[in-house]
């Protein structure tokens, strides 16, 4: 792993404090003088570590608990504790564990003693990974602290141990008298070993996680940066224990103070327990995210892939169904293509009509089923009334987990899920049909049933996508429409451009020579005072420049954008004829041509409206200059990289826009 210090040697001396004294120094003038004691290449070093750290925890278990019988005067039964097997191939590193063994032996005192050894024993070990050099230092303490604790079990029987014991200093430590007057420090030092033994206990489960990729797993970073440092305070809390060790055992008076070494232990094995619990929590997304990812690849039984997507563990899997009012277990998705209606609880009442008619189309057909998915990150009271007020509008089946969704990363990553209501088409072995077919279905109805991806490549061929946009705004409309006459759809934000254009179109469509022609012209304001209308229409347009966004640029593609770039424009109008678009303007273009009806009525009566009309708005355009702007709706897609110009051959710019309208009452939204 690369660290990078900010700290120099010669800029510590200058501010006065001790190159030497660890609790005067931070973590990155800690770094910055045991990173120079490390290799980066342990090719040649390497050895079973975790068959050193078995044994070294069997031992550090075996012996503290002994202590702990021996401090507390109770006689607990080591037969509780369970060793844990190491292979049978193991080889003890001992010349290694014998040379640090030296370093921590008959020591003064005192911190800076205790971070000069730690240099030492990472200079002899600075070819091992850093799980390495703390495993190696605990295990050559344990060697000691092990035999030294043995002995006293041993030595009343046996004349062996007691001989040792007596040269290992035991009675000093154990008789009656001494370990009254040193009970607590031994307390304390026998504590204080537990806690290191987690700590790097710890460092070893971080070091098995790291298979993972931080880009997968964040939380991994600090910790991995981290464990340098945390591996130096482990090993000089065992330096700072030896020490104590030898003056108790030699009665004497200079004592090593481990109460800070404490402080710093506890604080580096509650970050890693967080560390570790974070990146555990991160691994499972991740791991969870993945099999999500390759079960939607591989086919498989859609209720199970639908049971992983939505409930969280141990959740109950059922689902509301809106006909009967009843909870239902979620085996009626069995072998079924499912409609996913995935949306917050911000959704309008004109957004959930959208699939009433494809409720009832599929509602006597068994082989599909709609499903709503409430995404709500964080459920309260409120939250829950109005998710009921909506459940009860819903005649499909419905998700009452009142938690988040599992799979909610994978909706809103994957699926580009936006706040906005989408539809996700699934076939009974869980293979996407449509990953949003939300827009599909507002613009073309059941025409697109059953909604799938081949169906909208069929339906983008078609030209005639007015009439789509028009459905359910205006009856009469509808009516012209079917009558195939021409219609102009006009709107804008100046109301004086509405008059002058309402004045001008309708002096058109009523003039003699045209009515003779039996050329007839209707015309239909999409009032923004109307707001079902305005929505609608609007909505429609929106919703079928999302169905077409990302295919290769044709004339219905330019003329959704050239209309949707239009939307907040001063005028605008669209004249087709029947559902076939003629020709859309800006209100600058537009009302010139209408007013000016005269100077090329004469070439209608040769050559046609449509032409006559589009050759003169064309000479307009041509003499006249504006930028056009597309704003695109925040819609569960991924937006395309650049996007044609509907004027001109260029890429348009990219902008960023952010809307606020301050009206609590647009769209009927439902609160």
């Amino acid at each position: 792993m690369a660290l990078t210090t900010k700290f120099s040697i010669k800029s510590l001396l200058q501010t006065g404090e001790s190159e030497h004294n660890p609790l005067t120094l931070s973590d990155e003038q800690i770094l910055d003088q045991i990173y120079t004691t490390h290799v980066h290449d342990h090719t040649d070093t390497k050895f079973d570590v975790d068959s050193l750290f078995i044994l070294v925890e069997n031992i550090l278990k075996r012996s503290t608990h002994i202590v702990d019988n021996v401090v507390q005067g109770s006689q607990t039964s080591l037969e509780q504790l369970d060793d844990k097997i190491v292979q049978a191939s193991f080889t003890s590193p001992l010349c290694a564990l014998k040379q640090i063994s030296s370093e921590l032996s008959c020591k003064p005192p005192g911190e800076e003693v205790a971070h000069k050894t730690t240099l030492a024993i990472l200079n002899k070990l600075s070819s091992y990974s850093w799980d390495a050099k703390a495993v190696l230092t605990l295990a050559a303490f344990a060697l000691e602290y092990g035999e030294f604790w043995l002995l006293t079990q041993l030595q009343p029987t046996d004349l062996l141990a007691k001989s040792l014991a007596v040269l290992k200093r035991v009675p000093l430590l154990t008789k009656p008298v001494a370990l009254q007057k040193y009970r607590q420090a031994i307390a304390e030092f026998n504590s204080l070993i537990k806690s290191t033994l987690q700590v790097i206990e710890l460092l070893f489960e971080l070091e098995k996680l790291t298979v993972y990729d931080t880009k997968h797993v964040a939380a991994l970073t600090p910790a991995i940066e981290q464990i340098p440092i945390d591996v130096y305070w482990a090993i000089i809390t065992v330096a700072a224990i030896a020490t104590q060790i030898d003056a108790l055992t030699t009665d004497s008076e200079h004592k090593q103070d481990l109460s800070h070494f404490g402080q710093k232990i506890n604080i580096t094995l509650s970050k890693l327990r967080k560390q570790i619990t974070l990146s555990k929590q991160q691994i499972a997304e991740f791991e969870y995210y993945r099999k999500l990812r390759l079960l939607f690849q591989t086919p498989t039984e859609i209720m199970e892939v639908f049971k992983l997507l939505v409930f969280p563990v141990d959740a109950p899997q059922e689902l509301f169904d809106g006909s009967s009012k009843t909870t239902v277990n979620i085996d009626v998705l069995k072998k079924k293509n499912l409609y996913l209606f995935i949306s917050t609880l911000d959704i309008t009442d004109e957004e959930i009509a959208v699939l009433r008619p494809v409720y009832d189309h599929i509602k006597t057909n068994n082989e599909y089923n709609i499903v709503w998915i409430p995404i709500v990150e964080e459920w309260n009271d409120t939250l829950g009334k109005k998710f009921e007020f909506l459940k009860a509008k819903m005649p499909w089946y419905v998700v009452q987990h009142f938690g988040s969704i599992a799979g909610f990363k994978f909706i809103k990553e994957e699926w580009q899920f936006k706040k906005k209501p989408m539809v996700v088409v699934l076939n009974p072995q869980a293979k996407i049909q449509h990953t949003n077919a939300f827009h599909l279905i507002q613009v073309w109805g059941l025409k697109a049933f059953p909604f799938t991806t081949s169906v909208q490549n069929i339906i983008d061929e078609e030209v005639n996508w007015v009439g789509s946009i028009i459905t359910g705004v205006s009856p009469t409309v509808e009516t012209w429409i079917k009558e195939d006459k021409y219609i102009f759809f006009y709107g804008g934000n100046d109301k004086d451009w509405i008059q002058q254009f309402t004045k001008y179109a309708t002096a058109l469509a009523n003039d003699a020579a045209l009515k003779e022609a039996k050329i007839s012209i209707e015309l239909f304001h999409v009032n923004k005072d109307d707001k079902n209308i305005f929505n609608r229409f609007w909505t429609g347009i929106e919703s079928l420049f999302v169905t077409k966004v990302h295919k290769t640029v044709d004339v219905v593609t330019q003329q959704v954008q050239k209309m949707l770039s239009y939307k907040n424009e001063t005028g605008w109008a669209l004249l087709s004829k029947g559902s076939i678009v003629v020709l859309s303007g800006h209100g600058t273009t537009i009302l010139k041509t209408v007013a000016e009806f005269e100077k090329w009525k004469e070439i209608v009566i040769k050559k046609g409206f449509e032409f006559s009309f589009k050759e003169y708005h064309q000479k307009i355009v041509s003499t006249t200059h504006r930028c056009s702007y597309l704003e695109i709706p925040n819609v569960a897609a991924r937006l395309p990289e650049t996007i044609q110009c509907p004027d001109c051959p260029r890429t348009m710019e990219i902008f960023i826009s952010y809307k606020c309208c301050h009206n609590e009452s647009t769209g009927n939204a439902i609160h």
